[in-house]
């Protein structure tokens, strides 16, 4: 692993939480979407962040580790900017998939970085519904990694209802 990160302090509480870039930095949104995948057996999975520099860097990474988690093929659908609330909407109108958002705190320079992962329930993830998991297969650098481009998946947009009223993309 090219840059480590403090496993047991940074995955916990339904993801991966931590000052960016020192504790927590962008490859970790490429492990936990590919962990994401793998670990809940995923072909479709929902993403959102909060529209934040980092958040959205972060984000760009996570949906590209999900594509590429061996070889599940996984179809990432990306609402762009949502709050937590429409994330959870449209997990449950995909016939409740997975899901992850990130999000950012803090000034520039002294941000904190959270990327929660949801299970098909709508609930954070947990220790026992695979976030330990997840926090093993980064700890012991097992991150899934692609078999082949013939099962490499893809990143689509994900209207929100807002824009399919107003007949707009974000």
């Amino acid at each position: 692993m090219l840059n480590p990160i403090n496993t047991d302090a940074m995955i916990r509480d339904g993801g991966a939480h931590g000052r960016f870039p020192d504790e927590i930095h962008e490859a970790v949104g490429w492990w936990l979407g590919a962990c994401l995948v793998t670990t809940l057996k995923a072909h479709r999975i929902a993403v959102a962040h909060d529209g934040r520099g980092t958040s959205l860097l972060v984000h760009q990474r996570l949906c590209r580790g999900a594509i590429n988690a061996q070889h599940y093929a996984c179809t990432v659908l990306t609402l762009r900017v949502a709050d937590e609330g429409t994330l959870l909407r449209a997990m449950t109108e995909l016939g409740d998939v997975p899901g992850a958002r990130v999000s950012t705190t803090g000034p520039e320079g002294e941000e904190t970085l959270s990327i929660v992962l949801y299970g098909p329930d709508g609930k954070p993830l947990d220790e026992d519904t695979g976030l330990a998991g997840i926090r093993h297969l980064i700890a012991t650098d097992r991150i899934p990694i692609p078999v082949n481009e013939t099962v490499k998946g893809r990143i689509e947009h994900y209207p929100h209802p807002v824009e399919q009223e107003r007949g707009t993309k974000r």
